[in-house]
């Protein structure tokens, strides 16, 4: 298979949304309990969802619909994370970009 903008743009924000789990649980959370227990935790639990469920490599293969729903998921969480910690233009921005691309890789899986 072929990799294109989009497939790039979509691993960056994967990363991403990673990241923006673990900067809300150290932020968001009083520290050091709760907050390195959900920083560590947040962003482990969506990479180990997305690597069981949506990878390329996934250990579950699902329907375009299937992966969808996690995809929504893991970079729902991320964009809500963004708005929690006071950075709405930064979760809007996300949450638009995300779904553009998710869009985007959708239909030509759909093809």
């Amino acid at each position: 298979m072929k990799i294109g903008p989009n497939d790039i743009l979509r691993f960056v924000l994967e990363l991403f949304a990673f990241v923006s789990l673990g900067l809300w649980g150290f932020l968001a959370w009083p520290l050091p309990w709760p907050g390195v227990l959900i920083g560590i935790g947040a962003p482990v639990l969506a990479i180990l969802v997305w690597a069981l469920f949506r990878s390329p490599k996934a250990v579950f293969r699902l329907d375009p619909f299937g992966k969808a729903i996690i995809e929504i998921f893991v970079f729902g969480a991320a964009a809500l994370a963004w708005w929690d910690l006071g950075q709405p233009i930064v979760a809007v921005v996300f949450a638009v970009v995300a779904t553009a691309s998710g869009v985007i890789s959708g239909r030509r899986e759909l093809s």
